[in-house]
């Protein structure tokens, strides 16, 4: 079929415009994955006696594909991006229905690198094509909805897994099937039912590392750096010190996910209306009282209650990461949008290879310790944070470029 450009999308029906794709998306991905996330530590404790060396090694081999996401540039020489959405998709789906049967470290770990290649294939192309398809001037808006809408799917898995997980005393196989099943359905209908759409400005398709975005690149590492301590540890905190069973920890989850749904949207118009700077500063000097907050937990003696509404603070500032995609889609050349996208995932995901299994080890020894270096990280990326400007564009990418030349262009 003849590639549809998006001006001429405009006057597609509303379920075949660009934008509808992108919310089905959002949606079909985490049905997968927050499912997957959300029974994990329950499920490899039980079923693989799993313990916090182990736990670290399966998210380091899960965020390899993440450091391998700058292959995504000879991919889409070949394929298209709004394609290779889907396929990642697809995979990610077969690899969550699968999971339960693999009850082992070998097992585990091998299902885990195919549903992380799904996973972080698909984030890297899907955040190239909100950049290109949305407008500047609706983007935080817009990227807060899709939040919301990917929120509200996960919420409806959440709430299913709470209400039937004693009451029919389901099984893992079953709600691992069903999860991975239902993002296949959806990534079926969206490859059927939308046209390929044709971005006004052509990506190029090699490497691109340019210095102007230097800030951008050192944020995304700090982030990726980070979020693994969070997305490792937290949860497997409730679980290991708390004794939190599945229905608990997926009510926990729940909470978050109510609290994004109502709130993501909020955020994006903040940062529409604040800027990044601003929102950046907020999410990091939050993230940095967390952070000490959970080493507390561990060298204080701080009880659940504190874990709990930890827990759920520390993923709505997470939500508050909008601003980094829109700093980047304002300094960034229309044609970059694509190839950056890939080494920013990459560069996102160099220490999430190697923190997981070496903050593993460290978590044997004092839990505390691990919390203690996830302040530094985001007193760190605070310090990054005040650098961008109130207005960024190009040639003004961050608060040191009144004080030199203009930048060349690479």
């Amino acid at each position: 079929m003849r590639p549809v450009p998006l001006s001429e999308a405009r006057g597609l029906p509303i379920w075949r415009r660009p934008v509808t794709l992108l919310f089905l998306m959002a949606i079909a991905m985490p049905l997968s994955f927050a499912t997957w996330s959300a029974l994990l530590n329950n499920f490899v404790i039980e079923a693989a006696q799993f313990d916090g060396k182990d736990i670290g090694w399966l998210h380091t081999v899960r965020e390899i594909p993440g450091f391998l996401a700058i292959g995504v540039i000879v991919v889409i020489m070949f394929v298209r991006e709004q394609v290779l959405a889907l396929i990642s998709l697809a995979l990610l789906g077969v690899a969550t229905a699968i999971t339960a049967q693999f009850p082992t470290m070998g097992g585990l770990l091998f299902v885990t690198l195919l549903s992380s290649i799904g996973f972080h294939y698909y984030e890297t192309v899907n955040q190239s094509l909100q950049l290109q398809w949305l407008p500047k001037e609706r983007a935080p808006q817009v990227l807060g909805l899709l939040i919301a809408a990917a929120s509200g799917a996960t919420l409806v898995a959440y709430v299913a897994i709470v209400m039937t997980w004693e009451a029919f005393d389901l099984s893992y196989t079953f709600v691992y099937v069903v999860s991975g099943g239902l993002t296949l359905a959806i990534t079926l209908y969206c490859a059927l039912m939308f046209p390929q759409f044709e971005s006004p400005n052509p990506q190029k398709k090699t490497f691109v590392l340019r210095r102007r975005y230097w800030l951008y690149y050192a944020l995304q590492f700090m982030s990726g750096a980070r979020r693994q301590i969070f997305t490792v540890f937290a949860g497997f905190m409730m679980v290991e010190r708390f004794g939190f069973e599945v229905h608990e920890v997926t009510a926990l989850f729940l909470i978050n996910l109510v609290a994004n749904m109502i709130i993501a949207p909020l955020l994006g118009k903040a940062v529409h209306h604040w800027g990044e700077r601003l929102a950046l500063v907020v999410e990091y000097v939050g993230l940095t009282v967390v952070f000490t907050l959970y080493g507390g937990i561990y060298w204080f003696g701080w009880g659940v209650v504190l874990a709990a509404a930890l827990y759920v603070v520390d993923h709505i500032f997470f939500a508050m990461a909008l601003a980094l995609k829109t700093y980047f889609q304002k300094i960034a050349d229309p044609g970059d949008i694509a190839p950056t996208a890939a080494v920013a995932f990459t560069i996102n995901h160099i220490a999430a290879v190697f923190l997981p299994a070496g903050l593993g080890y460290l978590w044997l020894v004092s839990p505390g310790a691990v919390f203690a270096l996830a302040s530094c990280m985001a007193l760190t990326s605070l310090g990054l944070a005040l650098l961008i400007p109130r207005h960024p564009e190009p040639g003004r990418e961050t608060v040191l470029a009144r004080f030199s030349a203009p930048a060349p262009a690479e």
